[in-house]
């Protein structure tokens, strides 16, 4: 009797979940395959498993609150979304047009009179970041999906204390699984107590709701500094220090970051709106300030915002669309290496018909499962004439992709499935000579403390390796 019910139990468990996964329109065949070949063999843990993380979603309300809050900030700041018939045309040569229109999401078109220093270094990033809060007059808007209890998230803390305390109008965001230590000790307090207003994004709450329409590792992966609404900070750089207290065998954390002004500052200032009021619940402030004033020898740029709320593939067409664009040369450094199919093929296309591709993958990774996953890859890559390289001192973290040293993409998006489904990330496209030609020099940088992988190196591999990492592969698009 007890081996009749349990197989009762067996039967309705896989054919229950087998036929909500096959309802869902917005998996892809791997995914679906991935699902149903963990009910088969595990069905109990699968379905546990599945729903924790198995729907890409954040909830019905959510959801709704998204676009609610969207069709808000586009009526009070219209022209501060930009316009892509308006400024591509004398900012961006046609051959590189389609990038900046596959790049709009929310609204978020191009803009023009944009200019943007590269700092030296990560050091540096931190100093002047801080340097810019402790001269704002007005606002400082601060995201970070990463907030750790060292020296640069002490510091952080306290400049913005001191700006609240002189009058400035100071908001933060931290994410409620990257930041949550911090958000729980004495500087988010004394933050708070120095009137900075704060709320975290996606705090972790074990309810019903989440549980059976949600996935608990939906994170703002996003890294947004706005200062005056005329300063924002964008590239991989999260409140910390390189040495990454939390994960100090891997340190340093080699990053890179961009100081901008311009009318894509407004589009920052708008996408940390849309954080601020998704998660806290607050309405649009009327006294939303979005300063516009472009530079005359300015470049091209618009924000790239994509999340699990926004249009689904929107990253991975961006990507394919910037490979496919390519004439001459392309060079991505990214730590976290999970394509779909649509970026694998548009990588290997471009190799293929002549393109210099080359990817900068860390040699240690922090995490063995992307490891694997990224090294099932690499064969297929290097058949294909895709050059790759990894960084040998530290852990590589900058998101850099360079198209012949004339557009550029950075931010916080990794090339891996997290990235494309379930973070909500940051980035600016850009059209420049000189700014992309000092990151593409950043990227050569990269390259000189990095060894080369060849064929030979990945046929050298065991085979117990090999199966490794294909088997880490396979359910990779339900990681």
């Amino acid at each position: 009797m007890l081996v009749q019910g349990l197989a009762i139990a067996h039967t309705l468990t896989v054919l229950a979940f087998s036929i909500r996964i096959l309802l869902r329109d917005d998996l892809s065949s791997a995914a679906r395959l991935a699902w149903f070949l963990v009910m088969l063999f595990a069905p109990y843990v699968g379905a546990v498993i599945y729903l924790l993380f198995g729907e890409i979603s954040l909830g019905r309300t959510i959801h709704q609150r998204h676009d609610e809050v969207f069709t808000k900030l586009r009526a009070m700041a219209d022209p501060a979304l930009g316009s892509c018939d308006r400024n591509l045309d004398g900012n961006v040569e046609q051959g590189y047009q389609t990038a900046f229109r596959a790049a709009s999401v929310d609204g978020f078109e191009t803009t023009a009179g944009n200019r943007a220093e590269l700092m030296p270094d990560a050091e540096t990033a931190r100093l002047r970041l801080v340097q810019d809060i402790d001269n704002a007059a007005e606002s400082v808007q601060v995201l970070y999906y990463i907030w750790l209890d060292d020296n640069t998230g002490k510091n952080v803390a306290n400049a913005l204390i001191r700006a609240a305390q002189r009058g400035v109008t100071c908001h933060a965001i931290a994410d409620g699984l990257g930041s949550r230590k911090f958000v729980r000790s004495k500087w988010w307090r004394d933050m708070r107590d120095a009137g900075v207003k704060l709320t975290v994004a996606l705090p972790l709450k074990w309810v019903v709701n989440t549980i059976l329409f949600s996935r608990l590792d939906l994170r703002n992966h996003r890294k947004i500094t706005v200062i005056d609404s005329r300063i924002t900070w964008c590239g991989s750089q999260n409140c910390a220090d390189a040495e990454f207290r939390v994960k100090p065998k891997y340190a340093p954390w080699v990053d890179i970051m961009l100081r901008i002004e311009g009318p894509v500052v407004a589009q920052c200032q708008l996408l940390f709106a849309s954080d601020w009021l998704l998660n806290s619940g607050e309405e649009v402030p009327a006294s939303l300030q979005l300063k516009a004033d472009g530079f005359d020898d300015g470049f091209a740029a618009q924000v790239f915002a994509d999340g699990p709320t926004e249009r689904r593939g929107a990253t991975p067409q961006l990507f394919a669309t910037m490979l496919t664009l390519a004439r001459r040369e392309v060079v991505i450094s990214t730590p976290y290496f999970v394509p779909n199919p649509t970026v694998l093929d548009a990588l290997c296309a471009a190799a293929i018909r002549g393109v210099n591709v080359t990817m900068i993958f860390p040699k240690r990774n922090d995490s063995r499962i992307v490891a694997a996953a990224s090294h099932s890859y690499y064969r297929q890559l290097l058949k294909h004439g895709v050059k790759i390289f990894e960084f040998r001192d530290g852990l590589l973290h900058s998101k850099t992709f360079t198209v012949d040293r004339a557009l550029s993409l950075i931010g916080s998006t990794n090339l891996d499935l997290r990235s494309f489904d379930l973070n909500y990330e940051s980035d600016i496209l850009l059209r420049d000579d000189d700014l992309t030609q000092s990151i593409f020099e950043r990227q050569q940088e990269y390259l000189s403390q990095s060894d080369p992988v060849t064929l030979g190196d990945v046929n050298a591999w065991s085979y117990s390796r090999r199966i490794w990492n294909n088997v880490i592969a396979t359910v990779g698009p339900i990681l």
